[in-house]
């Protein structure tokens, strides 16, 4: 997901998203322990993901405090 599709997302969808990404990282997780990963890179991805969401999210509070 790129920085400005994250931008496009209303707040909800943002929760929706950080929520998704979770749940992906973590079948990740459980994937890597019960068989082998072809693509490890998925787990770096998947985290960037994350911060990219959680960095507008915190953005957006900060805005509206101001």
């Amino acid at each position: 997901m790129k920085a400005n599709e994250v931008h496009k997302l209303s707040d909800e969808e943002i929760q929706v998203e950080v929520k998704r990404l979770r749940r992906k990282l973590f079948e990740l997780r459980s994937q890597a322990v019960t068989e082998k990963i072809q693509d490890t890179s998925q787990f770096a991805k998947i985290r960037k993901d994350i911060a990219r969401v959680l960095g507008e999210k915190s953005g957006r509070e900060q805005r509206a405090e101001s």
